[in-house]
């Protein structure tokens, strides 16, 4: 495999720092990084951003995220190894990743739920978190950046 061009972020003189900050800001939420990663990961799954899926496993394993979770996250509806909380995150990362499916791209039942867990700040911080990762998944899956490969 070979990447059609160099991730656009690196090659617009500017571009990653922000994204990067908005990355680190989402961090700075109050959400457990195990979390947030499981949220990376799965948006990643569904654009099928080999890049960052191969890059959310290894830092979800760095966050403390069990084997169990990382080798189900896929079928987190289906597993028993997420909480009530990852549980909502999840359905708000599914939903905010898939926009076209459904008029209400993200139904109040599934926004409730997430505000059930988190509050405003901590709500925050996931959906910078989904979109920076849909952001990157865009960058990535467009360029055919390879997984495992180093920027």
């Amino acid at each position: 495999m070979q990447a059609r061009m160099t991730n656009p972020a690196q090659v617009l003189p500017g571009a990653m720092k922000p994204i990067l900050d908005l990355l680190n800001a989402a961090k700075q939420g109050g959400v457990p990084e195990s979390t947030m990663e499981l949220v990376h990961l799965r948006a990643s799954q569904i654009n099928g951003c080999a890049p960052c899926v191969f890059g959310g496993i290894a830092s979800s394993r760095k966050h403390g995220v069990s084997e169990d979770k990382l080798t189900t996250v896929v079928a987190w509806r289906e597993a028993p190894f997420f909480s009530d909380a990852e549980r909502a995150a999840l359905a708000l990362a599914e939903a905010s990743t898939r926009l076209a499916d459904r008029a209400d791209a993200v139904p109040d039942e599934v926004w409730d739920e997430a505000a059930r867990h988190y509050d405003e700040k901590q709500l925050a911080a996931i959906v910078l978190m989904i979109g920076v990762t849909n952001l990157f998944n865009r960058l990535n899956t467009t360029t055919r950046q390879v997984a495992g490969a180093t920027w």
